[in-house]
């Protein structure tokens, strides 16, 4: 069937409602995104559309989580090639709403507080980024709640989701594990009714983690940001056998590439993001963790994470 756009909450409510009740559908799933899609969106989708009756995208360009104008408006949209892209997964439906249908009474004055969690990492080098992330998120999740343009007693229903509406699934990928570490944490603190599901970070053939950003890189820093990659595989290599990490070595090779320029390079705890540097030098590691890494290639910046364990 093929994807049907909407523009406005009312008729992304209307058209939801109205798919699950033609699928008798008993779950519905959630991915939101920003755009300018590609393979790793696309896993998102497919995971999605395998576990769901009916998949909703969102497609949407979020003004609060860009501090700098300039990056918010060279940010690509590229509406056309995002639609075939979802369609050709699965979606159903697609939500791509204006600026003023998001926030119409202009920038909000409650917003979600990422807290401490969100003040490490990518929040001490953007701050105030993940609030304006959260807050976006929030207000997605309540848009895409399934059975929320159905009637009274009507429509569809799941036998294992609480009060007879469908299961609720919303996905992210892991190459921003931060920000799905955030997700996870808002989801549980506030009791929003939605199941969280983390998506592996899709690579390309050589390494490099897929992002939107990589279309900016030129071929020499594309080449020089395998670096991120390879660094994060040896450490988990390294893992794996048990061995100590010797954080310092693998960051050295970072640093060692003239185009890189280093923001952050750590392991931390997969919940807390608590620096484990007990886990980082002399001693054989054990257990679980996440390796994080952020750095600047020519003018782009670039994140990246490997999970750990032995």
């Amino acid at each position: 069937m093929p994807i049907k756009l909407v523009t406005t909450v009312a008729d992304l409510h209307a058209q939801s409602a109205r798919l699950l009740t033609d699928k008798s559908g008993t779950s519905q799933g959630l991915v939101p995104t920003m755009g300018a899609l590609h393979e790793g969106h696309a896993a998102l989708a497919r995971t999605a559309a395998g576990q769901n009756d009916v998949v909703v995208a969102t497609i949407f360009v979020n003004p609060l989580q860009f501090g700098d104008a300039t990056d918010l408006d060279r940010y690509p949209r590229t509406l056309d090639a995002d639609l075939a892209l979802l369609e050709a997964q699965g979606v159903d439906l697609a939500f791509a709403p204006s600026v003023e249908e998001v926030y119409p009474g202009g920038e909000p004055l409650v917003r979600i507080t990422s807290g401490r969690l969100g003040e490490k990492w990518e929040g001490a080098s953007r701050p105030g980024h993940f609030d304006g992330a959260l807050t976006v998120v929030a207000k997605l999740l309540h848009y895409g709640t399934p059975g929320a343009g159905l009637s009274a007693g009507k429509g569809a229903h799941s036998k294992g989701a609480p009060g007879g509406l469908p299961a609720y699934r919303a996905y992210f990928g892991q190459k921003d594990a931060q920000q799905l570490a955030l997700v996870r944490r808002m989801v549980t603190d506030l009791n929003f009714p939605v199941e969280i599901v983390g998506v592996p970070t899709v690579r390309s053939a050589d390494g490099l983690a897929l992002s939107s950003r990589n279309r900016f890189l030129s071929d020499d820093e594309r080449e020089a940001a395998l670096v991120l990659s390879r660094a994060l595989r040896l450490l988990e290599e390294r893992a794996a056998a048990r061995e100590p990490l010797d954080l310092e070595s693998a960051q050295a090779m970072v640093e060692s590439r003239p185009l890189v320029a280093l923001d952050y390079f750590d392991v931390v705890d997969p919940d807390t993001l608590e620096p484990l540097a007990e886990n980082c030098r002399e001693t054989p590691f054990r257990g679980e963790a996440l390796a994080l890494i952020a750095a600047k290639v020519g003018p782009v910046r670039l994140i990246d994470n490997m999970p750990l364990s032995s």
